[in-house]
């Protein structure tokens, strides 16, 4: 029980994190369109904005689901320790499948980011885009890592349990 507690905690504490986050790239992208209105702020906004909206969405959801999520688990060990093995499972082997595409998404938006940031003028429009999506893939591609692990370590864990 103390594993699946850790688990959901941990969940709830990043997806805290991602609505933070996503909240300060709001502002600091509010900033850079109203107040600074240059090329360059303005190419940093708009990924800013885009994933911004994206973390909200996660850390929201996430953060929604966990408890509800924990104590389905919980109760999964008290009543019918088979709905591990028919419900939680398969929900966190799909979870697990989703990083990898979620990681093949973030490395692909680093990469556009870097070649912007690197083909075109600086101070550019374009070469803020790049910078911003360089910021804000390169920190979900570091979040996500810690997800994952916490997701494969909580996975094992329940293949344990039966």
């Amino acid at each position: 029980m103390e594993q699946i507690s850790k688990y959901f905690n941990a969940e709830k504490s990043e997806s805290l994190l991602f609505i933070f986050v996503g909240l300060i790239a709001m502002i600091v992208a509010s900033y850079f369109l109203i107040k600074l209105r240059q090329p360059f702020y303005n190419g940093m906004a708009y990924p800013f904005i885009a994933v911004a909206l994206i973390q909200l969405t996660v850390g929201c959801t996430v953060y929604l689901k966990s408890t509800k999520d924990e104590e389905r688990v919980i109760q999964f060990m008290h009543s019918d320790q088979s709905k591990i093995l028919t419900d939680e499972i398969p929900r966190m082997q799909t979870v697990m499948k989703n990083f990898t595409v979620y990681k093949w998404i973030e490395i692909s938006l680093l990469i556009i980011g870097c070649t912007l940031l690197f083909i075109f003028a600086k101070e550019s429009f374009w070469n803020g885009l790049g910078l911003g999506l360089c910021i804000q893939s390169g920190f979900l591609l570091w979040l996500d890592f810690f997800a994952e692990n916490r997701g494969r370590a909580y996975l094992n864990h329940l293949m344990t349990i039966l």
